[in-house]
């Protein structure tokens, strides 16, 4: 018999229970519900976090605010054993000052805890996050094949699997033409320096890249270019895109976020460092929020409904003055930021929403 003790919190309506092997099962005792969500999130090693930007920090937080019980999965800790795909999951909770608040500012010393290892069907959770950071290798599509397994078993998985690997960030902006700039994707030198030529300002870059890595401007006349282009795409072996360069970048290019279809109603403006064409946090950009403006309302009700379609739940997509440039769908960042300027809880909305579809699922599922 498994011995455990039960504690009530008359504030939060939270009843807890901790078992002798020092599990801990929780329950919202005012709703009544019982086997709380099980979600798990597929990152990056916790230890590489940024305690003040990471955008995963913010939906465990929403997580473990809500009650959920919440696991932690490497992308290496996903298999297929005797037919079914498991997962090597780890209970995790964050802990201290930093589970209330999430500022880094209070830390001091550990931060989160993980349990041990547990080898568990995927179809024993109720939710998965794929919240691995690029790049969008064959590993990565790899781990959507697992993923697919487990959302044919009932799994809600966010973002989709098959619309992971089907909507490559860049490439997918280019299913809006008329949202998007002058643009060309090719792996050959004569017409990407044709490309140039006709608009002469304009910026390569590789179609797997993120943070703004490898991107370049060209200007007319740059004695670069051949070098650039051999670079790019490997002597002719892989796809580019090349785009008309926005001057617009200067005053930011704007990351909007989308849960299920729907922007958030701030866009975080990635302002460049002065002489720099890359407006990417990761190349020091400056984020400053901002309200949305009727053109990327426009283009997010354009984008919108192919998202949701898609299982797209959750996603960013990057704005240059008029232009759709890309839509971040593997791992969108900026939630901290906007969440900061704006007094928000972007994490908590999108949970609420994830709950609302994992109950209409179950719903469709029972009938």
């Amino acid at each position: 018999m498994v011995s455990f003790w039960l504690l009530h919190s008359a504030h939060t309506g939270t009843l807890r229970a901790k078992f002798a092997n020092g599990r801990t099962w929780r329950t919202n005792a005012r709703s009544g519900m019982k086997n709380s969500p099980k979600i798990a999130f597929i990152m990056d090693s916790l230890d590489g976090l940024s305690l003040k930007k990471d955008s995963t920090l913010a939906m465990i937080h929403a997580a473990q605010a809500r009650n959920w019980q919440i696991s932690y999965l490497g992308i290496d800790d996903l298999m297929l054993h005797e037919g079914v795909v498991h997962g090597l999951l780890q209970p995790l909770q964050l802990i201290g000052a930093f589970a209330d608040s999430l500022d880094p500012e209070l830390v001091d010393g550990a931060w989160y805890e993980l349990g041990k290892e547990v080898l568990t069907p995927l179809a024993d959770l109720d939710i998965i996050m794929m919240r691995k950071d690029p790049p969008f290798n064959m590993e990565y599509i790899y781990a959507t094949y697992f993923l697919e397994r487990a959302e044919a078993a009932g799994v809600l998985v966010v973002n989709r699997p098959q619309s992971l690997r089907d909507c490559n960030e860049k490439f997918f902006a280019t299913a809006f033409p008329d949202l998007c700039p002058p643009l060309i994707v090719s792996r050959r030198e004569d017409q990407l320096r044709a490309f140039q030529q006709q608009h002469k300002n304009v910026v390569f870059k590789p179609l797997d890249g993120m943070g703004g890595a490898s991107i370049f401007r060209i200007i007319d006349g740059d004695a670069n270019l051949g070098v650039i282009l051999e670079t790019l795409t490997d002597f002719g072996r892989q796809q580019i895109m090349g785009q008309l360069y926005l001057p617009e970048i200067a005053d930011g290019d704007k990351r909007i976020l989308m849960i299920d279809g729907e922007p958030v109603p701030y866009a975080l403006a990635r302002v460049p460092l002065a002489g720099e064409a890359r407006g990417n946090l990761a190349a020091g950009a400056i984020g400053e929020g901002r309200p949305l403006t009727k053109r990327d309302r426009f283009i997010a009700e354009q984008v919108g409904p192919q998202l949701k379609a898609r299982g797209l739940v959750f996603v960013g997509i990057d704005v240059i003055g008029d232009y759709l440039t890309e839509i971040n769908v593997t791992c969108p960042t900026c939630v901290r930021e906007l969440d900061a300027q704006f007094s928000l809880d972007i994490g908590g909305k999108l949970m609420d929403t994830i709950e609302a579809k994992l109950g209409a699922n179950k719903h469709l599922a029972a009938h």
